[in-house]
């Protein structure tokens, strides 16, 4: 039989190095998915992911100051007396809303209670202002995006050139973009011996449990979003769990998939309830075990912000590539130089974004990733059986050193695989906004599974390049063989795609899921947008399987 690798390189493709399937006798290359065939369902899914951006800034918190505090002065500068006739009614109403990570749009409603030219003056609070002009009693809108998050006063100032009256208002306003801390590696949730619950007992059969995140251990007050590694055990039937934040409806994403008796972890952002909480749902008939992880969470302030990388590997113990040859010992540490590697600089950076995978273990056990001096902690990244390949995402702090520390779990070894997919750091512009979860895509409602070795593109940051990653939850499910997922941005335009023009990609060596016949397995994504807004999604089986795309959130630079 001709091995897939070869099959693949006469057809233009690069295989990843994690475990592509034998290609069947007499394959043959179908209807390429990523052509104008999809364009549809391409552009459905861009249309739900703006849509869903525009929904998050408009949830965000609105910022108001009546048009009665406003102070009227008179022409020698002095407060105006309430019995002053020129032009009493003088006033402005201010509203304001977050619109985007970084802008605000301000709605300046002037009051006058004669006709006549009026300026408008605006100070947004960090040394920029805008003008314009009203005749009479009308509204202002004006948008303005400043260059750190935070919270400001804009002031308003309306003079009224005939009378030589003004009038000032101001208002308090809060960007709606969070950015990231990184925190310690720790357990927030394990319900099988009572931490972080009530008391120790699984998660009944549809039930739901809460995870504190706002005021624990250490993490403060009014956080927006968290970086949580969930993992589900004693699994007593198939189904999902599903993470949101407490006080809304729970959506019909999912964020860890599982069949009975499975041990599955799956890392996922997920924004905080006002009360500082998250909720997780079992939905199957069984009952199981939650485990919550926390490594970071995210804050209106200052702090870390987001820089997206194409992945790159780097580690690859198959191959001797970021550490020694051959499988990692059971209950070993290997350290991996960060700072300075893999597009990551070399001061500065806080945590790094990573897709991580085990293959070939000899036994069950487990992967913990932490900072590099430090000791390992009692949580865990990646769990698995003997024999499975799995991955996962990992968001990690980046030890004083430059370096993260992987510990194999196991008492037996396994293969250990890395990429690179972005880090935090000061210096970095993007800020994060958390979306209510929307799903984009699935193949299942257009009844047409990925093809093998095949892709889809969405466009999601075609419309507004300042983004520069999503954070998607990936799910294949229906999957007619084994492979692997690999999800990288395109080097087309939309438009190169519209017009039937775009060069076919090359998917590049990482991968982002692991997946056997018949497996439905979710994983995070921090996808990177590129150049062009567009990214792919690669099926690298030989057969086709079915794709589901959630959003949670993305990285805007304004």
């Amino acid at each position: 039989m001709i091995s897939a690798a070869v099959v693949a390189a006469a057809m233009g493709f690069v295989p990843s190095a994690a475990l592509a399937a034998e290609a069947p006798a007499g394959h043959a290359r179908g209807v390429s998915a990523g052509t104008a065939s999809s364009k549809g369902r391409s552009a459905d899914g861009s249309q739900k992911a703006e849509a869903a951006v525009k929904a998050a800034a408009e949830q965000g918190a609105a910022f108001h100051s009546p048009a009665n505090r406003s102070v009227r002065t008179s022409a020698k500068g002095a407060q105006a007396a309430a019995s002053v006739t020129d032009n009493p009614g003088l006033g402005v109403d201010l509203s304001a809303r977050g619109i985007s990570t970084y802008g605000i749009k301000l709605t300046s409603f002037v009051y006058t209670s004669v006709a006549t030219p009026i300026t408008v003056d605006i100070d947004w609070g960090d040394g920029k202002t805008d003008s314009d002009m009203v005749t009479d009693s009308d509204f202002v809108e004006t948008t303005h995006v400043y260059s750190e998050l935070g919270t400001r006063t804009v002031t308003v100032t309306v003079k009224d050139l005939r009378n030589n009256v003004t009038a000032t208002n101001s208002v308090e306003v809060t960007t709606v973009g969070t950015k990231f801390t990184p925190h310690a590696p720790t357990r927030l949730l394990d319900t099988r011996d009572g931490t972080g619950a009530a008391g120790a007992g699984a998660v009944a059969p549809y039930g739901t449990t809460r995870v504190k995140v706002g005021g624990n251990s250490g993490i403060p007050a009014g956080v927006t979003a968290v970086a949580l590694n969930l993992t589900a055990t004693n699994t007593a039937a198939g189904g999902h769990i599903t993470a949101y934040p407490a006080g809304t409806d729970r959506p019909i994403t999912s964020n860890v998939n599982f069949v009975a008796g499975q041990t599955v972890p799956n890392m996922t952002i997920v924004p905080v309830g006002a009360d500082g909480y998250v909720e997780l749902a079992n939905r199957s008939s069984g009952t199981v075990d939650l485990i919550a992880d926390v490594t970071g969470y995210f804050t209106r302030a200052v702090a870390s912000g987001y820089t997206s990388l194409d992945p790159y590997r780097v580690v690859d113990s198959r191959e001797g590539l970021g550490t020694a040859a051959g499988q990692v010992p059971g209950q070993s540490t290997f350290a991996v130089p960060i700072a300075g590697h893999a597009g990551v600089p070399y001061q500065g950076v806080t945590a790094v974004a990573l897709n991580v995978t085990v293959t070939n273990p000899s036994n069950s056990g487990h992967l913990t990733v932490f900072p590099g001096g430090q000791q390992a902690p009692s949580t865990s990244n990646v769990n698995f059986t003997a024999g499975q390949t799995v991955a996962n995402s990992v968001i990690v702090p980046v030890g004083p050193d430059g370096k993260i520390n992987i510990r194999n779990g196991s008492w037996s070894g396994a293969d250990v695989v890395v990429d690179v997919v972005g880090y935090y750091s000061p210096g970095s512009k993007a800020a994060y906004l958390p979306v209510t979860p929307t799903r984009l895509y699935d193949t299942r409602d257009w009844g047409l599974a990925l093809p093998g070795q095949d892709y889809e593109h969405l466009g999601l940051g075609a419309h507004d390049l300042s983004i520069k990653g999503y954070v998607l939850n990936t799910t294949v499910t229906n999957t007619e063989g084994d492979g692997h997922l690999t999800v990288s941005p395109d080097p087309n335009t939309m438009s190169q795609y519209d017009k039937g023009t775009a060069v076919r990609p090359t998917p590049p060596n990482s991968s982002n899921l692991n997946w056997t016949k018949g497996a439905t397995v979710p994983n995070l994504v921090q996808a990177s947008t590129g150049k062009n807004g567009v990214i792919d999604f690669w099926n690298r089986s030989w057969q086709p399987t079915d794709l589901v795309v959630d959003m949670f959130g993305l990285y805007d630079e304004l």
